[in-house]
């Protein structure tokens, strides 16, 4: 890249400023794994052993709609005109029809989008609600050393939540909050009472890891000169914690962030399907079961370009609040 500017320069021509240049090659990056993740997703039906349409219809099926399911699917023609229907359709927003409902895929995506999206959203606010305050607590309370027992308590929780998995903690949810306490429905989705278990189940884990990353930059932020010199100042402790410590703790804590959100969206997938959630997730592993592969296909773009839109959002983001990662990426 250095090579590049040089040689604009020499030619006259000024060099673009490197947050642009950061920009320019996210978004590359993006376009190039959105193709691959298409790409992918077309293979999956290829590469299924046999006959994907006898498999979801069943060996008793009648051959005639045998026939005419795989014709609407595209699966008689080449392979190559095949793919071209196919990025075609994509790009229209057209996923196919269900093998086994006869519906729409898009339809499908449509009901079901927005209970999937109201469950990540609730579950990545409360991981950022319980983590960041929890975090910085205790970095306060434990800076310098003091207070050993209460440091060693906390990572010492947040390092078992952070361990367990999703699926595990659900279902020991259920069991003890669901069916035996009786305090929230088993499965489902109602009323407010019906997000507590799913989405403490799915902020469990990230928020304990974010915890954790957030003590410990805290911590660091303690021992840096900055703090020092707002300490000679006189500067009240409230705003020390608030105007130094805290914004410089959460660089790293968004990088991080940006990560745990991906894998909420995965982890939906499991926790959706032990609450009966009428999400995407529930619907993708329905379909898998039903051997339904035009809705997975479209689930697993949807996933995939959810995931890949995120991380694109959180390097934005950090170059923007840390221009340094912007500039050393030469």
């Amino acid at each position: 890249m250095a090579s590049i500017t040089g040689a604009a320069a020499l030619v006259g021509q000024p060099s673009w400023p490197p947050r642009l240049l950061f920009v320019l090659r996210r978004l590359r990056r993006f376009v190039l794994s959105v193709a691959a993740l298409v790409v992918l997703s077309f293979a999956m039906l290829q590469f299924v052993p046999g006959d994907p349409v006898r498999a979801a219809l069943g060996v008793g099926a009648d051959e005639n709609l045998v026939v005419d399911t795989r014709a609407n699917l595209g699966l008689d023609q080449p392979v190559t005109d095949q793919f071209v229907t196919y990025l075609g359709n994509v790009a229209s927003g057209d996923f196919g029809t269900s093998i086994t409902t006869r519906q729409p895929v898009s339809e499908i995506l449509a009901q079901r989008l927005s209970s999937t999206l109201g469950l990540t959203v609730a579950a990545f606010a409360t991981t950022l609600v319980l983590a960041i305050p929890v975090g910085l607590l205790v970095g306060i309370a434990c800076r310098h050393g003091r207070r050993p027992a209460l440091g060693l308590s906390f990572m010492g929780v947040a390092g078992f939540l952070s361990v367990v998995p999703e699926f595990l903690l659900a279902v020991g949810m259920v069991f003890v909050f669901a069916v035996t306490l009786q305090w929230f429905p088993v499965a489902g989705r109602g009323g407010a009472g019906s997000f507590v278990l799913p989405v403490v189940a799915l902020a469990a884990a990230p928020a304990a890891v974010l915890a954790r990353l957030v003590r410990v930059e805290t911590d660091a932020a303690f021992q840096e000169g900055y703090v020092q010199t707002a300490r000679a100042k006189r500067l009240p402790s409230r705003t020390i914690y608030i105007k130094h410590v805290l914004p410089n703790s959460l660089t790293s804590a968004l990088t991080v962030g940006g990560l745990l959100l991906g894998g909420l969206i995965a982890g939906t997938v499991l926790v959706e399907n032990v609450f009966s959630w009428p999400g995407l997730g529930r619907t993708m592993v329905d379909a898998i079961v039903g051997k339904d592969y035009p809705v997975v296909q479209a689930i697993v773009l949807v996933y995939g370009t959810g995931v890949l839109l995120v991380n694109l959002v959180v390097d934005l983001l950090l170059a923007w609040v840390d221009p340094r990662s912007a500039v050393l990426e030469q």
